[in-house]
């Protein structure tokens, strides 16, 4: 993918910068930009090299949402068919997630799909003008990209039923108080921030940090399940290379380079 695609990629060490590239329609989303942001989900699952997603959007404003003139007519009794051979499903609803952490950076507007990928990701750094909608209901529809199951789940029954029912927009401030953001930030330095985190995470045992995440979203499904899992999670890091990697910068006090082994 390059500058005139509709979703930009870019690797930077482990870290896959993936850029919504619509700005003249405020990264408003249609079909070519969602199979292309397909795409870019399923690199980041299967490059090896790759560790950590960072989402992104190119101009001033996150996403408008969906580009309905353009979407509309593609729905049908299932819903929307939008992830091609290789790609995955960002939003997690087609197919299974990404198994890598994802970062995102939001500016200005970000409403409908763009919430839902920020409810679907690791770590959410706003802007201070970043403003939020669920705005389905006023369009006619429902939100299908998980906003129904996540947002109640991250800020509490009443709160998200609030916005969703509503279709009401709320700001940065009320975000990180829903616990859909995790910090806001000067505008123009959201995504420097958000890099330096994914750099951060990209720098930790990836094995180890793929396995947490694992853990963490099969505990949300069935925490009984996986409290009788995760002790095989642990013995298998445990045989890793990569740990014993670590315990010898432990005892040596030096530092240690993850390999992913």
């Amino acid at each position: 993918m390059n500058a005139t695609s509709k979703v930009t990629i870019e690797q930077k060490g482990h870290v896959l910068l993936i850029g919504l590239n619509r700005p003249e329609k405020l990264n408003a989303a249609d079909m070519e930009m969602l199979q292309e942001l397909a795409l870019a989900y399923g690199k980041l699952d299967s490059d090896p090299e790759l560790r950590v997603g960072l989402v992104f959007a190119h101009g001033d404003h996150f996403t408008a949402g969906l580009d309905l003139a353009d979407v509309a007519p593609r729905l049908n009794a299932d819903g929307l068919a939008m992830v091609p051979e290789g790609g995955l499903d960002p939003w997690g609803i087609q197919s299974t997630p990404v198994s890598k952490p994802v970062v995102i950076a939001i500016q200005g507007t970000c409403f409908t799909l763009g919430v839902e990928l920020a409810l679907n990701s690791e770590v959410v750094i706003a802007a201070e003008n970043a403003k939020f909608a669920q705005l389905e209901v006023s369009r006619g529809i429902l939100p299908f990209g998980g906003a129904t199951k996540r947002m109640p789940r991250s800020a509490g029954w009443s709160n998200a039923m609030r916005y969703l029912l509503t279709g009401e927009s709320f700001d940065a401030a009320t975000a990180l108080r829903l616990g859909i953001v995790n910090e806001v930030v000067p505008v123009g330095t959201e995504k420097d921030r958000a890099l330096e985190l994914a750099e951060k995470i990209a720098a930790q045992a990836p094995l180890a940090v793929q396995a947490t995440l694992a853990s963490a979203r099969a505990a949300l499904l069935d925490e009984k399940a996986e409290d009788g899992f995760i002790g095989k999670r642990l013995a298998r890091l445990a045989a890793s290379n990569d740990a014993r990697r670590a315990m010898e910068a432990y005892l040596s006090k030096s530092p240690v380079t993850f390999e992913g082994n």
